[in-house]
């Protein structure tokens, strides 16, 4: 079969690397996905991606193929990865859209689990983006604040929460000093725990045992995800009240979460895929924030915790685990 590379200019004069191949039936669309965490089991893109995308027309054995990369929270191996990735690509976690923003200025970078884009420089605002990258941002800084306060109404005896966060990581270190800030008006201490390799985790633990927090938040990075069932377990073992940023992590046993649908991040990120595909600059396409924010309880753990939730908050969950 011959093919052709498809090179083309989207609307606002973004000269792109080939998004496509041209063949026998027509196009065949490229998008590869870069993320800092693990490789799932079946080394795909994620499964709402590809499901969103598939409704918009992109079918797989049709007219697309995915290629993804990961840097199992191995950051230094970013660079590398995002440049065997061709045409479009999406991006899970800050570092991950630095390494393809910077693979090249040509190539689209469409965010779908990132904070704090604006803040750490990714875009130049919102509502113009500019450059190559466009997608989905929260803000994370805010949340954290936020989970803090959820976590002190939660736990209210509570007067030192350790803050568990990948210190190598700078979006992660803004999250941190956020609750650091917030802590001052909640009138509580931090604890700070700052990790940057999994061998860290284990001093972490030691230092909660010698001085015991009344609460953790655990910072969601990538190397804390791949180091989830640890800090999950350690904190249910020793009876520490924790807050994290994913529900998965709650249904993984974890106590409480608060923070945007995941699914519905890669759901976005496939519109502006498929806008993208149709001629459209990322540039020119404004950033989006998550619609709104859940918060998950685990009731199962809370006993286990010998932890009463405050009706009050209860009311306010969108999921409780029982």
């Amino acid at each position: 079969m011959h093919r052709r590379a498809f090179i083309g200019t989207l609307a606002g004069g973004l000269l792109v690397a080939p998004l496509a191949a041209e063949a026998q039936g027509g196009k065949t669309w490229r998008v590869g996905f870069l993320a800092g965490g693990g490789q799932p089991p079946d080394a795909a893109p994620p499964l709402p991606l590809r499901q969103a995308l598939q409704e918009l027309g992109y079918g797989e054995q049709r007219n697309v193929v995915y290629l993804g990369r990961w840097a199992n929270a191995k950051q230094d191996r970013l660079p590398g990865l995002a440049a065997e990735l061709v045409g479009l690509i999406v991006t899970a976690g800050g570092p991950a859209t630095a390494a393809a923003k910077e693979a090249s200025p040509s190539t689209p970078v469409v965010m779908a689990l990132v904070g704090d884009a604006d803040g750490l420089g990714l875009i130049d605002s919102l509502a113009r983006p500019g450059g190559n990258v466009t997608g989905v941002t929260d803000q994370s800084t805010d949340l954290s604040a936020k989970r803090l306060e959820i976590i002190t109404e939660a736990v209210p005896r509570a007067a030192r929460i350790a803050v568990l966060w990948n210190a190598d990581d700078r979006g992660m270190t803004l999250r941190y000093r956020q609750v650091e800030k917030a802590a001052q008006t909640l009138r509580v201490t931090v604890q700070p725990l700052g990790v940057r390799e999994p061998d860290d985790f284990a001093t972490a633990f030691s230092a909660m045992i010698a001085n015991r927090p009344d609460a953790l938040i655990m910072v969601t990075d990538a190397l804390t995800l791949l180091n989830r069932k640890r800090v999950i377990d350690f904190a249910l073992v020793h009876r520490i009240p924790a807050m994290y940023e994913a529900s998965q992590l709650v249904q993984d046993g974890g106590l409480m979460s608060y923070g945007a649908n995941q699914d519905d991040n890669f759901r976005r990120a496939a519109s502006y895929v498929d806008r993208i595909f149709k001629g459209a600059s990322p540039s020119s396409l404004p950033v989006e924030r998550p619609a709104r924010y859940y918060l998950t309880i685990n009731l199962k753990t809370a006993k286990a915790l010998g932890l009463t939730i405050p009706p009050s908050l209860l009311q306010r969950a969108d999921q409780v685990i029982e």
